[in-house]
């Protein structure tokens, strides 16, 4: 359903405009690389604060160090923050992120909200295959990227205990813009990247930016998997007593979405070793090829329709806002609202399971069955040694995962009130503030089930099976038009809108050195809306022939009537304290304790225990919000060229989730210790930053299966780090940068074990003279394996794993005409 809402009342909201996370016009633009004493904090805190008197722990990057870095997504970007842990093995988008100490039991960033300019992308960050970083791109109009674990997130935004990523953009205060063209020298993609702003008259910026980009992207699929690009602008009008802003935004991206791949696994499962597997590289190859691209099933309305697997993520979005800020009386007064349009598709092929290509052909067609090739060059002729076949003997059981987006659409607003005044020999802030949200998920699976060979470069091709008397067993490489290598499950759709309204408070006092905060907020959560599936299985003449096949007795339709309704509403409470002492003008320490909670989604759907079919009506309250409770202490340490930061933690969680890839129910509660450090130092051109996290993780209960009680969270690894060594001159830069994990288990079970890596990444600038910069980046010098996530939780008879990796090593070389 589309979100309704009276364009009345957002205009009157808007004539306020900016929220709890407003950034202060005039220094947004330009900030030093690391965390300066005298930085203001302006994300997920009631007002701006410098670092050292702060309780909240904070880290930031600015534009040139993401220029720097050349993040090949928006996950690369984020892991660079200390503590917060970023799996940015999934492509443009689809990455699993989270905050120190927090589980990823499932997809997305459950506990963690990214944002825009202070307002969230999206209400949910794990909206299942539209988590909220496919909708996010990192390019020139990004001033900085500003990170608040923990703390005062719980309260200063909704559904986002863990903390906030926050993608602040530039507005013009800095007269100029620049032009970058970049080509990847061992991967095939080409970008533009530009930006411009500057004054209209001595009261009005603006500032406009943008990328486009074409190829394969990182890793060898054959064809364009990254085309599209995205625009933002923004206009601003200062005022003697405040500003306002218009900015919009419009992204039109196609990329290609990584899944697990097929990778051999040897030794035990303790000490495993992970190979290649023959004609596939796990570091640049993927299942994708343009021997796989038309896909054929039923639509929404049960009508024979093909799509393209090339479509891949696909993000649309239409944004547009308003924001300002006014002093008014002894207040000041601010908001910010945003409408955003959004939709698109998530396609991409998923390996049900890898086998032998004879052993493949005898599952679907019995013994004695052969294999013919459905596409690519050799089309119509007969697989003469299936043993060989891509060079590995190798097929990999697909089902595609189809899902339609028809709208993810979302409008928020942002509105508060700040006074400060004396108190008791010191002084006060008194904030008070309104939170409202819609968030549609308007979605369709349509999951289709496929025969494809194993092979690189993108030369994967689908196959055909005909049984020993030569009757076809599939059609045209399709096995079902369901997910047949599923049971035949997962025909879906979902029309649901949720809407939340939060009132939220903030009092703060400061006496001398001494700061105290304290805040709360009150979440009210309204879900509406009905579910259809999982679809019954047909029969159904798909290619209108005539003539029924084997593959066409497998067609799952979405159900027409039955609709299982979603109709509950739920509210709860989030509180978060704090302490700051300023030791000295250069040291500091603080303490605080938050609790907050997360209002479930999507993911506890089509589960009878949680919700009532029949009515919509929760069966508990528990299922509605999970709550994490964080206890932090820590140091702040700044002076001259060297700061440093220490923080212990102890974090308590809980959550009901659902895994759309295992169809695995989640519902349990997680506890975790540990301490996070950050650090930087600088004299003259030369630069050391870096960062690292112990987590000490623990699952304390498990409704499900009780036996992983005591065990470490899958994916969870005891050490994260990352570290950057720069120089940087008039004529020339350069550094080097990594990243990087300890060991972490694969599932729940802690049996197969998920190898710790290091990344190293590393940079030159050229200046040869004024406004050109001449640049070659690499990531992932070594073309380290890593992986971030692993289907099976022990290494199986064949020794094939199915797990998401990231990406190998890739060489860009770029030019940027400042001006």
């Amino acid at each position: 359903m589309k979100i309704r809402h009276t364009l009345a009342l957002s205009a009157a909201l808007s004539a306020f405009t900016t929220p709890a996370f407003a950034q202060d016009a005039a220094t947004q633009d330009e900030v030093p690389p690391a965390i300066d004493a005298s930085e203001i904090v302006v994300t997920a805190v009631a007002r701006g604060q410098n670092v050292l008197d702060s309780s909240v722990s904070v880290s930031s990057l600015n534009s040139e160090a993401i220029v720097d870095l050349a993040p090949r997504s928006s996950a690369e970007l984020i892991r660079q923050i200390p503590g917060i842990r970023s799996e940015s093995s999934g492509g443009e988008g689809n990455a699993n992120i989270a905050v120190r100490g927090l589980p990823v039991a499932s997809g997305g960033a459950k506990f963690l909200q990214l944002q825009e300019d202070g307002l969230p992308i999206l209400e949910f960050g794990d909206i299942t295959f539209g988590n909220a970083d496919i909708f996010l791109r990192t390019d020139y109009s990004v001033a900085r990227v500003e990170a608040v674990r923990g703390g005062s997130a719980s309260t200063f935004a909704s559904n986002s205990p863990g903390g906030v990523v926050n993608f602040i953009s530039k507005t013009g205060t800095r007269e100029g813009g620049s032009l970058g063209l970049t080509a990847g020298l061992d991967y095939r993609e080409f970008r533009a990247d530009f930006d411009y702003g500057g004054s209209i008259d001595a009261d009005t910026t603006f500032h406009i930016g943008g990328f486009s980009h074409i190829g394969d992207g990182p890793r060898d699929v054959g064809y364009d998997g990254a085309r599209g690009g995205q625009i933002k602008a923004n206009i601003t009008r200062n005022f003697a007593n405040g500003y306002v802003r218009v900015y919009g935004k419009y992204l039109n991206d196609h990329s290609v979405a990584y899944l697990p791949n097929p990778v051999l696994v040897s030794g035990s499962d303790a000490d495993p070793t992970y190979t290649s597997i023959a004609n596939f590289s796990i570091n640049s190859d993927s299942l994708h090829s343009p021997n796989f691209r038309p896909i054929t099933t039923l639509d929404q309305a049960n009508q024979v329709e093909t799509y393209n697997i090339n479509e891949g993520m696909h993000p649309k979005v239409l944004a547009g806002g308003l924001e300002a800020e006014f002093d008014i009386g002894a207040f000041t007064v601010t908001n910010r609202f945003r409408y955003a349009d959004i939709s698109g598709a998530f396609v991409s092929p998923f390996p049900g399971s890898v086998t032998g290509a004879q052993a493949a052909a005898n599952a679907i067609g019995g013994p004695g069955s052969s294999l013919f090739y459905a596409s690519g060059p050799q089309a119509g002729q007969i697989v003469a040694n299936p043993a060989t076949l891509g060079g590995n003997g190798l097929v990999a059981n697909i089902v595609t995962f189809n899902t339609r987006l028809n709208s993810l659409d979302n409008l928020t607003n942002d509105l508060r009130a700040t006074t400060e005044f004396d108190f008791g020999g010191g002084s006060a802030s008194l904030t008070g503030g309104f939170y409202y949200s819609q968030q549609d998920i308007d979605t369709a699976w349509l999951w289709t089930s496929h025969l494809m060979s194993v092979e690189g470069n993108g030369d994967a091709v689908l196959l055909d099976v005909r049984n020993a008397a030569g009757v076809p067993q599939t059609q045209n490489g399709t096995v079902g038009y369901s997910a047949a290598f599923f049971g035949n499950c997962c025909r879906r759709s979902y029309d649901l809108e949720y809407t939340t309204k939060a009132p939220f408070a903030a009092l703060g006092l400061e006496f001398g050195g001494l700061s105290l905060d304290g805040s709360v907020r009150w979440d009210f959560s309204e879900a509406k809306g009905r579910t259809f599936g999982d679809g019954p299985v047909t029969t159904r003449d798909i290619n209108g022939n005539g003539t029924i096949n084997r593959a066409e007795t497998l067609v799952s339709v979405l159900p027409t009537t039955g609709a299982a309704l979603v109709d509950y509403d739920t509210d709860y409470v989030s509180y978060s304290v704090g302490a700051n002492y300023l030791v000295t003008d250069s040291f500091s320490i603080f303490g605080r304790y938050s609790r907050g909670g997360r209002a479930n989604a999507d993911r506890i759907l089509f589960n009878a225990n949680n919700v009532d079919p029949a009515t919509g009506a929760l069966r508990s309250s528990d299922v509605a919000v999970d709550f994490v409770k964080q206890a932090e202490i820590g140091a702040k340490y700044r002076s001259g060229g060297l700061s440093f930061y220490a923080t212990v933690f102890d974090a308590r969680t809980e959550e009901e989730n659902f895994e759309a890839t295992t169809q695995t129910v989640f519902s349990r509660a997680y506890k975790a210790r540990g301490v996070e450090l950050e650090g930087a130092y600088r004299m003259g051109p030369f630069s050391l930053s870096g960062g690292a996290t112990y987590t000490d993780a623990e699952i304390s209960r498990d409704n499900i299966s009780p036996a992983n009680v005591g065990n470490t969270p899958r994916r969870q690894a005891d050490w994260i780090y990352q570290a950057t060594a720069a120089y940087d001159s008039e004529l020339f830069g350069l550094g080097v940068n990594a990243v990087g994990t300890s060991d972490s288990y694969a599932q729940d079970s802690n049996q197969l074990v998920l190898p710790g890596f290091t990344v190293m990444n590393a940079f030159v600038n050229l200046r040869p003279t004024d406004g050109i910069t001449l640049s070659l980046n690499a990531n992932n010098v070594f073309d380290t394996k890593g992986f971030t996530e692993a289907e099976e939780g022990s290494i199986p008879a064949n020794g094939i794993v199915r797990a998401r990796s990231i990406n190998g090593r890739t060489l860009s070389a770029s030019v940027r005409f400042d001006f």
